[in-house]
């Protein structure tokens, strides 16, 4: 069993049930929850490695809307916990906007037990390999923003990927050097992986 604290947010009280009983047995703490206005509490004690969310809440509301609401609240947070977003309509379009968003992944529903088993799995170990990775880069951020006065950036999950791929190879000096220039070069709240260029 591993050791990870999920948290399932779904306003179908069978989709909740079913995903208790299915990850219980993979994850150690599962907590569900009906309505995503409840994500500011829990997440408050940054102890939360992985939400799955629901993208619609309401009859009739198929938008996805609110979905990408929360995910956006989510990953404003200091220490945001992985998104997997769910969704009972498999819109392409709303995958790859989610993902652009820092989304780490997205499951239509009906869902294959064994895959959605596989898809969390990876999200997490993921996580755990790059959170060594991530404590560099974001104490790199918080020196060369210090440094040119600038406003600390968030990071898309496709940017922590390239930096933490640049890190896990050893590269120090050239991801401290990039890190540098894009902080001195680029003005956005939120830095995607183009925006760390490598020559």
């Amino acid at each position: 069993m591993r050791n990870a604290k999920i948290i399932v947010v779904d306003d179908n009280e069978v989709v909740l049930r079913s995903l208790r009983t299915i990850l219980s047995h993979e994850f150690k703490t599962i907590v569900t929850v009906s309505s995503p206005v409840l994500l500011p509490a829990l997440l408050r004690n940054g102890d939360v490695d992985m939400v799955l969310l629901d993208m619609n809440f309401g009859a009739g509301k198929q938008s996805g809307g609110e979905g990408l609401f929360w995910l956006d609240r989510i990953l404003e947070l200091k220490n945001p916990p992985a998104v997997i977003l769910i969704t009972a309509f498999g819109d392409i379009e709303l995958a790859v906007s989610s993902l652009k968003r820092g989304a780490s992944d997205f499951i239509v529903k009906p869902w294959d037990n064994e895959k959605l088993i596989q898809t969390l799995v990876h999200v997490w170990e993921h996580r755990m390999d790059s959170s060594v990775a991530e404590s560099l880069i974001n104490a790199l951020l918080k020196k060369y923003t210090e440094a040119y006065a600038k406003p600390l950036p968030r990071l898309t999950a496709e940017a922590v990927d390239k930096l933490s791929d640049m890190a896990g190879r050893g590269d120090l000096a050239l991801l401290q050097q990039i890190v540098e220039r894009t902080v001195l070069l680029v003005d956005k709240c939120r830095l995607d992986a183009d925006d760390f260029y490598v020559e």
